[in-house]
């Protein structure tokens, strides 16, 4: 008896695993830097005020960052209003109007525009 329970163990065919598939579409992920992008285009509005290589209303985006570099400061304790601006401070009073709506942003769109801008920066200040 012993040796039919052995053969027919043995003759069974091997099972595998199945695969994993999943159907439908994976949702594409998005980087920081491009939420941070489309923030920055988009609903914070900041490309009103601020270019990438030059002073309009606002000072260039490159300069921002970096002296928020050189002095090792925080960009987004001063979007939160946490700390005082250090770049172009006659200018604060301008943008104080825009803190209403910085101030809808979440935690991750904040970090998001900080990417984005700290790379767009970083691409011609070093």
């Amino acid at each position: 008896m012993a040796v039919i329970g052995l053969l027919y163990t043995s003759c069974q065919p091997e099972k595998k695993e199945k695969p994993d598939i999943k159907i439908g579409t994976k949702k594409k992920e998005t980087s920081a830097f491009d939420v941070g992008k489309k923030i920055f285009n988009g609903k914070g509005k900041c490309y009103t005020c601020h270019k990438i290589d030059k002073k309009s209303i606002g000072p260039g985006v490159e300069e921002i960052m970096k002296i928020y570099k050189e002095q090792d400061a925080d960009l987004i304790a001063f979007l939160k209003e946490e700390a005082k601006p250090i770049v172009d401070p006659e200018t604060y009073a301008v943008m104080k109007t825009n803190f209403a709506i910085i101030k809808t942003f979440s935690e991750e769109e904040l970090k998001a525009l900080e990417v984005y801008m700290t790379e767009i920066g970083n691409n011609k200040t070093e």
